[in-house]
């Protein structure tokens, strides 16, 4: 592989690893880079402008950036997964970057190899700024990515309210759901987004709505994801409670509520379910009932006491 190439792949690996941190124009990341593209560019290829190109934007180099846009670097130059810099810059997090290459006329809605456009990647790594600005300038609200994510489903997961409400306001569908069937308000609920789930629920979404697999939107929050703070979940559970959300229903295995929460062994959810009424001697389709399900002697204990 040409050493000047090799350069630039050591360059985005660095850069990408610390996406979220923001070089300014003179680091000292910036200026090796531009140093090696001065001295490359009498021999250098039109490929390799690109990847020069990719890792400016990366690495938040804006004069460099500016220079290869200049001398002729393309804003809809794509990577190895089809994506645009414009995507790079939102991704990470560059404002000044983004501003730079809508200037220069980077398709807005340009998008990847899995459908994802630079709005996606702005919700999805919850750059408020950026997201906003991308929107004000016309971006569709409405492109998926991955799965057929949408960005305010991808803001719903990440927790991000203000992107949230802002998709909103801009003509985002709550209740389109992704390849899975899950719409955004199922992401919200799983990663205990109160605030998102209380937005969206105002959308006069329905609270006891069946998903895939028959899950309700209770059965999502008694399951939430590993890293979400038990107390976050029971807090969600408690304001779907109160709102009406029926407490057995049950999923296509028969499962409820509470034998989800017994299976993941969240014993502050299990406890607030069942003094909220949750039936514990419920069997699913598979004769269990939630004490058999849990791991936790002390929730089968818990779940046991008549």
């Amino acid at each position: 592989m040409h050493r000047y190439v090799v350069f630039l792949c050591s360059i985005a690996i660095a850069a990408t690893s610390a996406a979220s941190a923001a070089y300014a124009a003179d680091s000292e990341r910036c200026q090796a880079l531009s140093r090696r593209y001065e001295e490359a560019k009498p021999q250098i290829t039109a490929i390799e402008v690109s990847l020069t190109l990719f890792a400016a934007v990366d690495a938040n180099c804006i004069d460099l950036a500016t220079k290869l846009l200049d001398q002729g670097a393309s804003v809809d130059a794509r990577d190895r997964l089809g994506a645009r810099p414009l995507s790079h810059a939102a991704r990470s997090g560059h404002l000044q970057m983004v501003d730079l290459l809508l200037a220069r006329g980077a398709p807005i809605d340009a998008r990847n190899l899995a459908g994802a456009t630079a709005l996606y990647f702005a919700a999805e790594g919850s750059h408020i700024s950026i997201a906003q600005r991308l929107i004000e300038r016309g971006a569709d609200v409405k492109l998926t990515g991955r799965s057929g994510i949408s960005p305010i489903a991808a803001a719903s997961y990440a927790g991000n309210d203000v992107i949230v409400e802002a998709l909103l306001a801009h003509g985002a569908d709550e209740r389109a759901a992704d390849e899975t069937g899950k719409p955004p308000i199922i992401y919200a609920a799983a990663g205990a987004r109160f605030d998102i789930v209380k937005r969206l629920l105002a959308r006069n979404i329905d609270i006891n709505a069946r998903y895939s697999n028959d899950l309700t939107l209770l059965m999502w929050a008694s399951g939430p994801d590993e890293k979400v703070p038990e107390a976050q979940a029971v807090q969600i559970i408690s304001y779907l409670l109160d709102a009406g959300a029926h407490i057995d229903d049950r999923d296509d295995r028969g499962r409820t509520a509470l034998m989800i929460a017994a299976e993941g062994g969240h014993e502050e959810i299990v406890n607030l379910l069942v003094a909220r009424g949750a039936d514990a001697s419920l069997k699913d389709k598979a004769g269990k009932r939630a004490a058999d399900l849990t791991r936790l002697s002390s929730l089968r204990e818990r779940l046991m006491r008549p």
